[in-house]
């Protein structure tokens, strides 16, 4: 089963298959960049969920109320019931997509679920993400069918983004040693087992071709045959506010301008980002030569190219310490980032001087970094996809591998009532 996004879980379909396992690819995708359109050529079944799924709106009755003068007083504040209902009438009764999804929605999403997991009585339900509504719904659909449920982490994980235990599969995996901690103190089944196996979208990246990336970048820096900047710097974009953005840019633009060397920045749009984002920073009279990469190429299809890699937190930051590219992190005084330069994988910049200084460093070449240091953050050989599906078929056969020592048990997990639960 594959909630978006999908590129975490189909290397691990994939690798199912060629071991000989069927797998049903369940698309809940509601965003038409993210749903599914590989299926039997990468051996396993495509299906979507019903058309009309996430259009579903609420009819609950007595939600839909006038105002009136019933009031209660709440440290202070007067606050009218009826605007109360109204609030919880949308949250009951709106279809947000697959991400929001109505009451409605999400009870006619558990009995489609429970109808398909009667029918196929799968060993395993694979999540990349158990902590939505529907994902939720999954891991206990699972638990209540027998099934096994395994949830693979999809991105970089922060301790600030949640304070409550959110994963409820049976089995967790990460990417590093650091997000043992989180994923022990997350998770909420009683019997749940974190495994450190790496990234499997990050697979394909020991396969890249730096040279014909680096061809890429040049051809979006110098059309029309022109030459190309020596020194090439990607910005992997987040999905900020115009104004938060532009704060980004000028940093990063003010700092290439004061590095010593001859810089270009290739900007790697975020999937949600359009390019007219960048119109006005392309079109800058002054400064370092900028162009804006394909959205379909992105930042992976590109940073094996560059000489630096500058994000705030975009997860493909580690992608390029995997690959031994340096990244700068980006932003203010207490910007949220990937925490990789208390890993020493890379520069935190917070002003124009130190991207600059940063970038100046890099004429002596990268510094080597040790493994330990990468595997903290991923535990990465290029064999993630093949070391999860061995974990999913040793579960179906002979269950909990003690011997492992890339398993851990959260210890005194709390066992949550409601565990396996239906919501009807």
């Amino acid at each position: 089963m594959d909630l978006p996004p999908r590129a975490t879980l189909t290397p691990v379909l994939a690798e199912l298959a060629r071991g000989g396992q069927r797998s049903l690819l369940l698309d809940l995708a509601t965003d038409a960049a993210e749903r599914c359109s590989a299926g039997p050529a990468m051996g396993f079944e495509l299906r979507s969920a019903p058309s009309d799924l996430f259009t579903v709106s609420g009819t609950a009755e007595g939600l839909h109320r006038p105002d009136d003068e019933h009031v209660v007083q709440v440290e202070g504040h007067g606050v009218q019931l009826a605007r109360l209902v109204r609030l919880l009438s949308v949250l009951l009764e709106t279809s947000g997509g697959c991400t929001q999804p109505s009451w409605r929605t999400v009870v006619r999403a558990e009995s489609w679920l429970d109808d398909i997991l009667s029918t196929t009585r799968p060993h395993t339900v694979l999540l990349s993400n158990d902590t939505s509504p529907l994902g939720v719904l999954a891991a206990h659909a699972a638990e209540r069918h027998g099934a096994n449920s395994v949830h693979v982490q999809h991105g970089a994980w922060t301790a600030e983004s949640v304070a409550w235990p959110v994963l409820h599969s049976r089995d967790i995996i990460v990417m590093g040693e650091r997000d043992l901690a989180l994923g022990r103190g997350w998770a909420r089944h009683p019997g749940a087992e974190v495994h450190v196996l790496g990234q499997p979208r990050f697979d394909v990246l020991a396969g890249l071709s730096r040279q014909a990336q680096r061809r890429y970048l040049e051809k979006l820096l110098a059309p029309g045959g022109r030459s190309a900047p020596s020194r090439i710097a990607v910005w992997a974009c987040q999905p900020f506010s115009p104004d938060h953005l532009k704060s980004h840019a000028d940093l990063l633009l003010d700092g290439l301008a004061e590095a010593d060397g001859d810089w270009g920045l290739v900007i790697a749009p975020h999937p949600v980002q359009g390019a007219d984002a960048f119109t006005a920073l392309v079109k800058r009279d002054a400064g370092p030569p900028i162009a804006v990469a394909d959205p379909r190429v992105g930042a992976r299809g590109c940073l094996a190219g560059a000489d630096v890699l500058a994000s705030a937190y975009s997860t493909c930051g580690i992608e390029a310490a995997l690959l031994g590219i340096p990244v700068l992190e980006i932003g203010p005084p207490g910007e949220r980032t990937l925490g990789l330069t208390g890993q020493g994988l890379a520069t935190r910049c917070e002003a124009a001087g130190e991207v600059a200084e940063g970038l100046s460093g890099l004429r002596a070449g990268p510094a080597p970094i040790p493994r330990a240091a990468l595997d903290a953050v991923c535990r990465w050989r290029g064999d993630s996809a093949t070391r999860i599906a061995r974990l999913i078929t040793d579960r179906a056969t002979s269950g909990p591998r003690a011997d492992d020592s890339t398993h851990h048990h959260p210890g005194a997990a709390a066992s949550p009532k409601d565990e396996g639960a239906s919501v009807r």
